[in-house]
């Protein structure tokens, strides 16, 4: 084989893939089979702008068997845009079986949004059913009461765009649940009429501002929890004694230090007494030394304080027998 042979060769493999690559003839022969006129500067132009075109041409393809013209040029922006084309058409072939009005617009934008538009159109044709965690709630005479709730919702397509999910939902029936079991007298009307609490969360329009449509809330069970009310009292006495015998405590620490007070002042008033009664014979010494007290009368003054005590031997001595006769 000759160098130019070879040469044919290498491009015939080089171009020929390249070629069919920026024109795809097969998928165009698809679309002119399917009726969907595309043309092939479409196509090419679609590899320029980085659009696969079996992205673009199969959707057409369906939308077109389906009834519903939609231009290449739409599926390619909402494509660059960052949507799920094959989604929407999907979502745009189930709506119209639905009978339900829904626009390419509107179903681009919800898929946009972040929301999953063929879901949200089966949504609306068979209604969903969500089981809401169990909430516990407290009538008013103290017992708890514990109860979870299954909400069957709709998808509403006019509100899916800007409007709240599901966790606002459950969030709304727990808050309803709350709200009825404590207005509850007692537990037992609850747990005698549990359709009480669908029929107060129903009242209350919880749907608005959601991308649902509520369409029951039915109680799924109601459980008898614990007595809130007496742990509360129980609570509050344990509270309550924790606080009179801390005051107790600082009333006796008081005491104390007031008792110590007193013998250090005792013993203080002591100690003066002690030192001032150390004076008297340093007194009566300088007394003596100096004149203005004599021997005499140094000697009464000692016979003085001896006749007061013996007197006052007797005189204990006197109420000891006394008591000792009163005893007898």
């Amino acid at each position: 084989m000759s160098i130019v042979a070879l040469l044919v060769v290498v491009l015939i493999l080089i171009v020929v893939p390249f070629f069919f690559y920026f024109i795809p003839v097969g998928l165009w022969i698809s679309a002119w089979a399917a009726g969907v006129k595309v043309s092939i500067v479409t196509l090419i132009g679609m590899r320029l702008r980085r659009v696969p075109p079996s992205a673009i041409v199969q959707p057409m393809i369906k939308s077109h068997k389906a009834g519903i013209m939609i231009t290449s040029d739409q599926l390619e922006a909402h494509y660059l845009a960052g949507g799920n084309v094959d989604r929407v058409i999907d979502a745009l072939i189930a709506a119209q079986r639905a009978e339900i009005d829904l626009s390419f617009e509107r179903a681009a934008a919800i898929d946009l949004a972040g929301r999953d538009v063929l879901e949200a159109v089966q949504m609306s044709v068979n209604p969903k059913v969500i089981t809401t965690p169990v909430v516990s709630a407290v009538a008013k005479d103290g017992i708890q009461v514990m109860a979870h709730a299954r909400v069957t919702v709709r998808a509403n397509i006019d509100r899916l765009v800007g409007g709240a999910g599901e966790e606002t939902i459950l969030a709304r029936v727990g808050e309803g649940i709350v709200t009825t079991v404590g207005s509850s007298e007692t537990h037992k009307k609850v747990l005698e009429n549990p359709d009480s609490i669908s029929q107060t969360v129903l009242e209350k329009g919880l749907d608005s501002g959601t991308a649902f449509e509520i369409l029951s809330i039915d109680i799924a069970d109601v459980d008898v929890g614990k007595n809130i009310g007496a742990q509360l009292q129980i609570d509050q006495a344990e509270a309550d004694k924790e606080i009179a015998q801390a005051k107790a405590e600082e009333r006796r620490a008081m005491a104390v230090a007031l008792e110590q007070e007193m013998k250090a002042r005792v013993a203080e008033m002591r100690a003066k007494v002690v030192e001032a009664e150390a004076e008297v014979p340093k007194a009566m010494a300088e007394a003596l030394r100096s004149g203005k007290l004599g021997v005499m009368d140094y000697w009464n003054l000692m016979n003085l304080q001896a006749d007061t005590a013996m007197r006052k031997n007797i005189s204990d001595l006197g109420k000891d027998n006394q008591s000792r006769s009163d005893d007898e």
